[in-house]
């Protein structure tokens, strides 16, 4: 028993019932605020959520549209668009890889894809991981190390599907020729942008494949059956080297050019000119895309499609050449030059060029080429040779050199007649011209140039170089010899671009002015007066003899006419620009000086010296005037270089008509054919060049 003065203890009072009444009322207040927030977004905002729900983004599509034509001078069609029919695959907004598969796989069955293509191993493992099982087997077979980071962080889902693209391929898989197919499709569709439009197969379509995709559309989405175009070219394969190429929708754009092209606005896929013509002309021949707004739902689903604008097609190029007459210069040239091999003097030549040109314009009138391979005498069309080739053109640049010397001072119109003695210098052989030496006493400039005297020139080169003859001693020319007749020589445009409108032209070859001690080169010196060091191209033959016909302006040549609209139907439409001609520079020679020349090249023709070199084409009529030259050369075997390269002869022609009124220039070249061959050949293709071209204008 507890004492009267002992106190009960007391117990403490519990504090459960205080904890459970804070909960309660917290869970109380987070209820009402969840309460209260559902009301505020559903009633004050549920309108503009549900806009968000139904919102639709809008995105910009474009499409290719057809490619300028190209025309000859008198309309005719040279280069066109052929339509075609073709499967095309407008690749979705978040379409996944195994539903472009499965489309992939369905339109392989109903088309049969090109023979040919090859797919790459990366394109064949990524058609196989398109397939949502074998991504998932190939997914569990990552190792850790492949799944996490060293720090243990997941590796991010691109890192982790390289991986997966490395192990399969080690497994080397075969597919079936039908998933073969199918991946060749695949690839074209996975590669597409989102809203984008790519060719599936766009050559070959056949009336049946059509008509299956056609009933199936609705089986394989996006896919679609439409129109494309390929390059035509009605006169074959005339002039192709010079139009150039334009890359396939596969090539898409050139390497080298990509990151510019598509700073301009291009896509990766578009077709652009690679080459020549269709490069150069790449912004006019392109034409602008047409371009579509898409609305696309926030399911990813188009819902409008609206056209912002129709697209505008290429417009046309018009020539300058008259393709009849195009195809007269090649035929001649190539039976020139195959009558040469059949000669026998063609052994080591490797083709022959001509060009032609308006000397009052600068239009270019033909180009052709063809291109001979020694080894297996296999010829290619090569008109391209006449920009991006040159040669050692020989005595036909003497008008050059006689014009330098008339504006140097060192001869006068009424005072130009030099002894023709050959020239002889220590240790080399005698210099002299192709007749024998004394056959003439003494030249005029006149008729030095009738007959192509070396020896003529020697001494033009030895006065302009204020340097004393005497025979077996070295020469001691003033030390920029060299550059006194070259700057003559690039007022005509010997030795310098002549600014044609197509790319890939090139300058001149300049051959050294020293020797290997630095001694200055002076029997190269002498060389280069007559033709026979320095090489040029055909095109600056034909404008240097353009500038001398015409009176002395140096016209910039040029290919295209003007610039045309294209019509929506491929019809012409109006004209938006014309080529003006262009003086590059006025030569300043006199008109007294200019007719020594002149009528020197008109002997070359029509004179009457027994060592006239082109008095067989006097029966042109109207009269033509002309140059012909030959110049040492050497046969270099690519494959087999030699000390000792055989000696062979570049065979030349310059020329303009008619002499009263020039209205046409020429130039052509027969390289490395055999030094004793006989045939004039280059005159047979001037004489055809000259009698067809008054032919087709009615000039008589």
């Amino acid at each position: 028993m507890h004492s009267p003065n002992q106190q009960t203890p007391q117990r403490k009072k519990s504090k459960i019932p205080f904890r459970l009444n804070f909960l309660l009322l917290l869970v109380f207040l987070l209820f009402a605020a969840l309460m209260a927030q559902l009301a505020y977004l559903q009633v004050v905002n549920g309108d503009m959520f549900q806009a968000e729900v139904e919102r639709t983004d809008s995105s910009v599509v474009t499409k290719d549209v057809a490619r300028g034509q190209i025309y000859d001078s008198q309309g005719r069609l040279l280069v066109g668009n052929e339509p075609e029919s073709a499967i095309t695959y407008t690749k979705n907004v978040s379409v996944t890889a195994d539903k472009i598969r499965k489309v992939a796989d369905s339109l392989a069955k109903l088309i049969t894809m090109p023979s040919g293509t090859k797919l790459t191993p990366r394109e064949k493992v990524d058609y196989y991981l398109a397939d949502k099982n074998n991504l998932k087997a190939a997914d569990n077979e990552l190792t850790k190390d492949q799944k996490e980071t060293p720090s243990g962080d997941a590796r991010s889902a691109t890192v982790q599907y390289q991986y997966e693209v490395a192990n399969t391929m080690k497994k080397n898989i075969t597919l079936t020729p039908q998933e073969t197919s199918a991946a060749e499709i695949y690839a074209r569709m996975a590669g597409a942008y989102q809203l984008s439009t790519v060719m599936i197969k766009n050559r070959d379509v056949s009336a049946a494949e059509v008509a299956k995709v056609s009933e199936h559309l609705t089986e394989i989405p996006g896919v679609s059956v439409g129109t494309d175009w390929e390059r035509s070219y009605p006169n074959g394969d005339s002039m192709r080297s010079v139009i150039g190429s334009v890359s396939s929708e596969q090539q898409g754009l050139p390497e080298d050019e990509v990151n510019t092209l598509l700073a301009q606005g291009y896509s990766r896929n578009d077709r652009v000119g690679t080459s020549y013509l269709e490069k150069a002309y790449e912004p006019v021949l392109k034409g602008t895309k047409s371009r579509t707004q898409v609305d696309v739902h926030a399911n990813n689903l188009v819902t409008d499609a609206t056209t912002l604008y129709g697209g505008k097609p290429g417009d046309n190029l018009n020539l300058t050449i008259n393709s009849q007459y195009q195809s007269i210069v090649e035929k001649v040239l190539k039976q020139q030059f195959d009558r040469a091999k059949s000669a026998g003097d063609a052994t080591y030549s490797d083709g022959a060029y001509a060009i032609a040109m308006n000397p009052k314009t600068g239009a270019i009138l033909a180009m052709a080429g063809v291109q001979n391979d020694p080894k297996t005498k296999k010829e290619s069309d090569d008109a391209l040779g006449t920009i991006n080739r040159n040669f050692v053109m020989g005595s036909a640049v003497k008008g050059a050199t006689v014009l330098g010397a008339l504006m140097d001072g060192v001869i006068t119109p009424s005072s130009n007649t030099q002894v023709d003695d050959p020239i002889y210098l220590p240790a080399t052989p005698v210099k002299k011209s192709v007749y024998p030496a004394g056959t003439y006493s003494s030249l005029n400039a006149v008729q030095a140039l009738e007959v192509s005297s070396n020896i003529y020139m020697m001494n033009l080169a030895l006065k302009m170089g204020k340097a004393a003859y005497v025979p077996h001693t070295l020469i001691n020319f003033k030390d920029n010899i060299f550059t006194i007749m070259r700057r003559y020589f690039a007022m005509f445009g010997l030795g310098t671009k002549t600014g044609i409108d197509l790319p890939g032209e090139i300058g001149a070859y300049l051959g050294p002015t020293t020797n290997e001690e630095g001694i200055l080169n002076s029997g190269k010196a002498l060389d280069l007066s007559y033709g026979n060091y320095d090489q040029y191209t055909l095109v600056q033959m034909v404008q240097y003899i353009s500038t001398i016909a015409n009176g002395g302006y140096r016209m910039k040549p040029y290919l295209v006419q003007s610039i045309q609209e294209n019509g929506t139907q491929g019809q012409k439409g109006a004209i938006v620009d014309t080529t003006q001609p262009t003086i590059l520079n006025r030569v300043p020679f006199t008109q007294d000086e200019l007719d020594v020349v002149k009528q020197g090249m008109y002997n070359v023709v029509h004179g009457s010296m027994a060592w006239g070199t082109a008095h067989p084409l006097k029966d042109i009529k109207p009269a033509m005037s002309a140059k012909t030259g030959t110049a040492q050369s050497f046969y270099i075997d690519p494959d087999n270089p030699t000390t000792n390269p055989p000696e062979t002869t570049n065979s030349s022609f310059v020329g303009f008509a008619p002499s009263s009124d020039p209205q046409i220039a020429i130039a052509i070249v027969f390289p490395n054919l055999d030094v004793d061959s006989e045939g004039n050949y280059n005159q047979e293709v001037a004489r055809t060049m000259i009698e067809q071209y008054y032919k087709l204008n009615n000039i008589k």
